[in-house]
């Protein structure tokens, strides 16, 4: 059954039931013959926990198409006098993309404190629900896809209305396929509620002895402050805002944590206020970018590139681009293998606990944290690869980043094969490197050697971490 589907099967009575702190039930039914209401398979804390990994799938889409969205702008096509406003465009937009990454990870901290799984998993076929915001696509960044932006990051009808937000609104749902679309905010409101009711999620439900194993600034913040990062051309709103990482250890702290996300993203903001919210920043975006200029800000990138396994026995609709250059397909394929070492990664990170008193990379934990800054780096780099590399033979349509989701997130049970995952990643890699440099031309190459250098050394640093299990004796990293 697809992950969708078994998340539906509850939704459904969620979406159809306020909250009810008698049944600490959301999704109850009357039974047939009665007027007495069904309880639904699942309590108050199970219920916060199936809308969190909701929560975390929808940060996960978001963060993918706006770095894709962002990865698109600039190129050759850009005029010279606009070429500084979308190198902004672009600068905003991925550092939106790192505040959902924030968003994720605080997510991920509010499930381990209330004893659910840690969850990274996302939908590559999203489907309409009242959360969802639109069906997930990966496209150049238009006024169209724009409009979606801006409307899902939006604080609702009271706070954004008129002939603006009615142009924006009919843009998203075209976009969508004229589909329906969504706030995100409704999640949030949604949370908050949830959380703020002790007889649906007790006080009993969250563990501060948690605290250690989640994600905090002081490891996972690098200098993402007030948009510093990756703004080279200095054109971030003024005072964006901090990268959000809370750890969170009682119902107080997941409300603010909870309250602050939503603000981030749609709180009604504009270029003149303290912190910028998302919506505030697309919608600036959204205002300058040209309607029928005779140019156009982005690359003429694929919507929705796949890369199919080679016996040509997958199938994908017409909404999907299958990338079919020799080039472009070993790209892709590394860039789904690297994709996949940030994900494993990051999961495996929260399996140890900080302890910032040791130079964190020479702990498995900070090993783990420092890995996952490097496949951010590396995913950048391909994906302006890929974005400049034709999607099949003699077309002028490139390829793009393919962000497809590994056949599994889960981590092997098993400490010592954990790490073996990475290691099995590494070597896949490694022959993807190696076929790659064998291309007649290849203007990559500096990159890739530097590369499998960098790989060689973290390939040798897993295996101390392995040797050290084995041994069941303290783990010293190679420096």
């Amino acid at each position: 059954m697809a992950l969708r589907t078994r998340i539906r099967r509850h939704l459904g009575a969620l979406l159809g039931s306020p909250l009810v702190a008698e049944s600490a039930s959301f999704g109850t039914a009357k039974a047939p013959g009665t007027s007495r209401n069904v309880p639904g398979e699942l309590n108050g804390r199970q219920e916060a926990i199936l809308l969190l990994q909701v929560a975390a799938s929808i940060e996960h889409a978001l963060m993918v198409e706006y770095l894709f969205a962002g990865h698109s702008l600039g190129g050759s096509q850009v005029p010279d006098s606009h070429r500084m406003t979308v190198g902004r465009w672009r600068e905003t937009i991925l550092g939106i993309a790192k505040e959902e990454m924030g968003h994720l990870m605080t997510i991920q901290n509010v499930l381990r404190c209330i004893g659910g799984p840690i969850s990274l998993d996302r939908d590559d076929y999203p489907w309409d629900s009242e959360f969802y915001p639109f069906p997930f696509e990966l496209e150049p960044l238009t006024r169209q896809s724009l409009a979606k932006y801006v409307y899902t990051e939006s604080p609702g009808p009271d706070a954004f209305s008129g002939p603006e937000a009615d142009e924006i609104h009919a843009l998203a749902v075209k976009g969508s396929g004229n589909g329906t679309v969504h706030r995100v905010g409704a999640l949030y409101a949604r949370l908050e509620d949830l959380f703020s009711d002790p007889d649906l999620v007790p006080d009993g439900a969250f563990r501060e002895d948690t605290f250690p194993f989640q994600a905090n600034w002081d490891e996972w913040g690098r200098g993402y402050q007030s948009g510093a990062r990756g703004n080279s051309t200095g054109g971030m709103m003024p005072h964006t805002p901090d990268l959000l990482i809370l750890p969170v250890t009682a119902r107080t702290d997941v409300l603010s944590a909870l309250d602050k996300i939503a603000k981030q993203g749609e709180a009604a903001t504009s270029a003149s206020d303290s912190e910028p919210s998302h919506f505030a920043r697309f919608l600036r975006i959204f205002r300058e970018f040209p309607r029928d200029a005779g140019w156009t800000p982005s690359r003429n990138v694929a919507i929705n590139p796949v890369v199919a396994d080679q016996s040509g026995s997958e199938t994908y609709s017409s909404d999907y681009s299958v990338i079919s250059d020799a080039h472009a397909i070993g790209w892709a394929h590394l860039f789904n293998v690297r994709y996949r070492l940030l994900l494993v990664s990051l999961l495996h990170a929260f399996e140890y606990p900080s302890n910032l008193s040791e130079r964190s990379e020479l702990t498995p934990r900070g090993l783990l944290i420092h890995s996952t800054f490097g496949e951010m780096y590396n995913l950048r780099a391909l994906s302006d690869i890929l974005m400049d590399i034709p999607i099949a033979p003699g077309v002028p349509e490139t390829a793009g980043p393919p962000f497809q989701m590994p056949y599994t997130m889960k981590l092997p049970v098993d400490l010592i094969d954990r790490w073996n995952l990475h290691l099995d990643l590494l070597e896949s890699s490694r022959k993807l490197i190696h076929y790659l440099q064998g291309i007649p031309g290849q203007r990559h190459a500096v990159y890739l050697r530097g590369l499998s250098d960098i790989d060689a050394h973290l390939s040798g640093s897993i295996h101390n971490v392995a040797d050290g299990i084995q041994r069941q004796s303290p783990i010293t990293l190679s420096r």
